[in-house]
């Protein structure tokens, strides 16, 4: 029994690809090849060794780690669903918005896409993180 011990990107970029194969793995991890295969046929059409390949380059990344048992791979996620979704959005403010978060949270409100509920919901979150910041930073005072 062997295991690919790489180390896990902390905010990877993942490609199209990519994210398909592991929403699956999240899914339903730890799962073999012809698992995800199986699960991704009607979308993506995609043959076992093409899957295998792609798998395989994700364990070189670290996205997935890949153990031998007998004469089955099987695969797992080397990453949280909340690293690579923190990946995607380091990403999007990197390259569209030159590294500039305002400009990203004022194109995302013009979208007009965000519900008053959603919105509520927003402001309740920042509330709570300065809640959270303020204690954290009150507490290091003393």
């Amino acid at each position: 029994m062997s295991v690919a011990l790489i180390m896990p990107i902390p905010f990877p970029e993942l490609t199209v690809a990519e994210w398909a194969i592991i929403k699956v793995v999240w899914a339903v991890e730890p799962c073999a090849v012809p698992t995800v295969q199986e699960a991704l046929a009607n979308s993506q059409g995609w043959t076992n060794s093409t899957v295998r390949t792609l798998m395989d380059r994700m364990v070189g990344k670290g996205l997935l780690t890949a153990e031998k048992v007998r004469h089955l791979t099987l695969y797992r996620a080397a990453v949280t669903r909340r690293q690579a979704q923190l990946g995607e959005l380091r990403y999007a403010l990197r390259h569209a918005f030159d590294g500039a978060l305002k400009p990203m949270v004022e194109t995302l409100l013009s979208s007009k896409q965000l519900s008053a509920a959603e919105l509520d919901e927003l402001e309740s979150l920042i509330a709570a993180h300065r809640r959270s910041d303020s204690s954290v930073s009150g507490k290091s005072k003393s």
